[in-house]
């Protein structure tokens, strides 16, 4: 009998043990007969601030959203200059075009991937108004660089945290190291929605008021808008099921890091593979398990057959993206980058993954090489 397949990701493992309990969260909304903006979304706010150790979480529609918000909250808008990862997802770059300010991408670590905090100093100019920097992987940036870099030149720092739930710098939850931190709970996330979803955490009264006002229209009072604002509000089913989900998190990043240990083990000098490197002042907590190799393509297509399912994080850089065109970055322009993009290769591991399905991937890699 052939062996199953395994896939990128599987939610069954950590919904089952709390089916139950959403579905009761559900039917609780849905009697309640309030549906937007909400006890759920004010209960969630509430318990997610504390999880960050700040103390406000404006509940938004989705991730994008966060972002935008976030950083029109610290005010960027045209005519400012942004530091971003050159390596990231392409909503990092999206929600800073859409302030109308100027993306300035540095290039990342070469091991972590995260941005390079001696790459971004060079790129800081009196136009400068933040640095946003994206915990990628599930591994917290150098947040004391950073930080460092921001006070130096009076920089606001806006986290993108949407693939760090529960990660940590110096014991420092990210998404309480910046003036405005964005986060999303798309379904594959650590703290993961059954839809799409964002929130905004911080410990300025100000961008808090402003967030609330702006998801809703801009008002300050119901139709009364004191900013051309926009309709993005945490649905209450979604929050509903986040509150639950909120409370599995440190188990569930606890399982990603034990998996990744069998990984690190089992993969150790394996052909010409790039493991992931945790900062030892990080608590990684492995959103993504991603390897590199001169040979992914190659590589992805053997697992493949062997009923092993893969992803590229990411294989098109922001710079490159077609959308772009207008800026003229140069392909080459951000070489490290584009040695990730063509390279990198993310392994399967979720929550509920048994450590034979991770043997069975190893195994598979090795016979590769």
């Amino acid at each position: 009998m052939p062996e199953e397949s395994i896939p990128f990701l599987s939610l069954v493992s950590q919904h089952q043990p709390i089916g139950r309990e959403i579905e009761e969260a559900l039917m609780r909304v849905y009697t309640s007969h309030w549906y937007v903006l909400g006890h759920e979304v004010d209960a969630f706010e509430k318990e997610y601030a504390a999880h960050n150790g700040v103390n406000f979480c404006v509940g938004v529609g989705n991730g994008l959203d966060a972002l935008t918000i976030s950083l029109l909250a610290c005010g960027v808008g045209a005519g400012d200059e942004v530091i971003v990862p050159a390596h990231t997802y392409l909503a990092t770059w999206l929600a800073v075009s859409k302030t109308g300010a100027t993306l300035i991408p540095v290039e990342p670590d070469e091991f972590t991937c995260n941005v390079a905090p001696a790459g971004i100093e060079p790129r800081i100019t009196a136009r400068t108004k933040a640095i946003l920097p994206v915990h990628l992987y599930g591994q917290a940036c150098d947040m004391t660089a950073i930080a460092s870099l921001a006070d130096k030149y009076n920089l606001a720092i806006i986290e993108d945290n949407a693939q760090a739930h529960g990660s940590m710098w110096l014991k420092t939850k990210t998404g309480s190291w910046g003036k405005a931190n964005a986060t999303s709970f798309y379904p594959t996330k650590n703290l993961g929605a059954m839809g799409d979803g964002g929130a905004i955490t911080t410990d300025n009264e100000a961008v808090a008021r402003f967030a609330k006002q702006y998801r809703n229209y801009g008002f300050e009072v119901k139709n009364m808008a004191i900013h051309q604002g926009v309709n993005s509000r945490l649905d209450e089913l979604q929050a509903a099921v986040l509150r639950i989900k909120l409370r599995q998190l440190d188990l569930r990043n606890d399982q990603r890091r034990q998996l990744a240990v069998l990984y690190l083990e089992q993969l150790k000098d394996t052909g010409d593979i790039i493991l992931p490197l945790s900062d030892k002042e990080a608590y990684h907590v492995y959103h993504l398990f991603v390897i590199r190799t001169q040979h992914r393509d190659a590589l992805k297509a053997h697992l493949a057959k062997k009923g092993i399912e893969t992803m590229i994080h990411y294989p098109v850089p922001p710079h490159l993206q077609k959308c772009y065109e207008h800026l003229s970055f140069r392909k080459g322009e951000f070489p490290l980058t584009e040695k990730i993009a063509e390279t990198a290769l993310s392994l399967p591991l979720w929550p509920g993954m048994t450590p034979s399905q991770v043997a069975r991937v190893c195994d598979a890699v090795r016979s590769f090489f």
